[in-house]
């Protein structure tokens, strides 16, 4: 049995949502997708640049109800999901500004869930692609919506910062560019606003699975 619980914040943001045509299938759009995330990455005046979603585009803003609505959308489908898998976890919804991030947390051992997420989130990262689609079959429109298992996103997203803070060390040390492993826009995006913060500079390079951070001084 899983359960489900709600929260919304009150941030302001903008979430834009596009009319998806029947004929254009899943693969098609998230091709399209992708390929608006890499021509929106640009450098400015030696600022830093930014991965936004891989389901980012020219969107309207949505309402905190449409959130949800897809929150909700989200929910029954990882519920269903559970109950075929014979696992158990509640589900937690929890709405940002413009986005919806919705979380499977363990009712026990957090290791019975391991097996949603994967040896480097893989599996995790696949089942997010799986729950939006969900949500675009039933909606007819994309979803930026964040998924967590078992509490991975927030370990991870420790673990770059710890990645940024020694590529920091490093570029400052010898002053040469530094590669970083390649990672989903969503890390990616995590890693430039942390570059940000400390005043250098952060461009991705390479594409698809290839795509990765390289961080400078100028």
């Amino acid at each position: 049995m899983s359960e489900t619980t709600k929260a919304v914040s009150e941030d302001n943001g903008s979430e834009e949502t596009v009319e998806t045509p029947d004929q254009l299938d899943y693969a098609e759009q998230h091709e399209t997708a992708e390929l608006s995330e890499q021509q929106a990455e640009e450098s400015s005046g030696g600022s830093v640049v930014r991965d936004d979603s891989a389901q980012d585009g020219d969107e309207e803003p949505e309402s905190d109800e449409g959130a949800e609505d897809e929150g909700d959308i989200a929910a029954d489908y990882l519920e269903e999901l559970l109950d075929i898998v014979d696992l158990d976890g509640d589900i937690d919804i929890e709405v940002r500004g413009d986005r919806t991030f919705i979380s499977v947390v363990a009712e026990g051992s957090s290791d019975e869930l391991d097996d949603l997420v994967g040896a480097r989130g893989e599996v995790l990262d696949a089942l997010q692609e799986l729950t939006r689609l969900a949500v675009l079959t039933a909606t007819g429109t994309r979803t930026r919506l964040v998924l967590d298992v078992a509490g991975h996103r927030e370990q991870r997203q420790q673990q770059l910062k710890e990645l940024a803070d020694d590529a920091l060390a490093r570029v400052r040390e010898h002053g040469e560019k530094v590669h970083l492993e390649p990672m989903s826009a969503y890390e990616r995006k995590i890693v430039h606003d942390f570059i940000a913060e400390d005043g250098l500079i952060s461009e991705s390079e390479g594409e698809g699975k290839r795509r990765h951070i390289v961080v400078s001084a100028s």
